[in-house]
């Protein structure tokens, strides 16, 4: 165990918490990590962490009483956690099914933002995970070396429009466009699942078309997001995704998103011959 300022991480999946824990050891942190076993990847063990401790998603009593017995005071939490699992076979401790009772709605920012209560009570702060990745977040502009179209720029447009309004029910922070039309939302799936959908729909039309078929993809931040969970991501995943799809270009909330890849999205971007603008 290093001597440095304790930091709790609750590992989701993805790479993200891998970004997270390597941003906070080279800050002098000492990352106890509470990974999820029905979500955080095994490779966690390997990242340097001062600890790595394994628990379900249903086990909030247990993440308190880790993090308590390792003196942690502050945590992040990084790496997206289904929001269908809540639907699934995990069973909840005493606690957490108190806390999902006592919902009114059980949408993303609900059941986390109980979680987060629940921690500050027992004296765990939960922070933004984005404070550590800065440099990370897109900046304001066109990203690519190829800038949208005007068509690409009109889809962007509606579809920052229709995200933003369903945006508030916790629904659509991604939406797929086509001629300012909205193929697809994204609702529990997440987003790769959304734009793969959208792909198949337009692969399923039949005939010629005088109206293009390509997409473009808008991911938003929510009107009120909450920095400390849920924050928008894409990485070079997404980029793949979207070429097998037929989307042609991105467009994401400047400040408000991570790219988890770093320039390597904007490359895969560029080969794809795809358009990523943050405004």
């Amino acid at each position: 165990m290093g001597s440095g300022p304790k930091l709790g991480l609750i590992a989701g999946n993805g790479t993200f918490p891998f970004l997270v824990l390597n941003a906070a050891r080279t800050q002098g942190f000492d990352v106890v990590v509470a990974a999820i076993k029905e979500e955080a990847f095994p490779e966690i063990e390997t990242k340097g962490a001062a600890a790595v401790h394994w628990l379900s998603l249903g086990e909030l009593s247990k993440l308190i009483d880790t993090f308590k017995a390792e003196g942690v005071t502050r945590a992040v939490m990084a790496g997206q956690v289904k929001h269908k699992q809540i639907f699934s076979s995990i069973k909840p401790d005493w606690r957490l099914a108190k806390l999902l009772l006592s919902l009114g709605t059980r949408n993303t920012d609900s059941l986390l933002g109980a979680v987060a209560k629940v921690l500050a009570d027992e004296g765990i702060i939960l922070e933004n995970s984005t404070a550590l990745l800065e440099p990370l977040l897109a900046k304001a502009g066109v990203l690519t070396k190829r800038p949208p179209t005007e068509e690409e720029r009109k889809n962007i447009e509606y579809g920052r429009a229709v995200a933003r309004h369903l945006a508030q029910y916790d629904v659509g922070q991604t939406v797929v466009i086509a001629e300012s039309a909205c193929v697809a939302v994204e609702a529990m799936e997440g987003t790769d699942a959304t734009i793969t959908r959208a792909g198949e729909i337009m692969r399923s039309l039949e005939g010629d078309s005088t109206l293009s078929r390509a997409l473009t993809v808008v991911k938003i931040a929510k009107p009120n997001q909450d920095m400390r969970f849920d924050v928008p991501v894409v990485g070079v995943k997404t980029i793949e995704v979207m070429g097998q799809a037929g989307a042609s270009c991105l467009a994401v909330d400047a400040g408000r998103c991570l790219l988890l890849d770093g320039q390597e999205v904007i490359k895969a971007a560029d080969d794809a011959g795809i358009s990523v603008w943050a405004g």
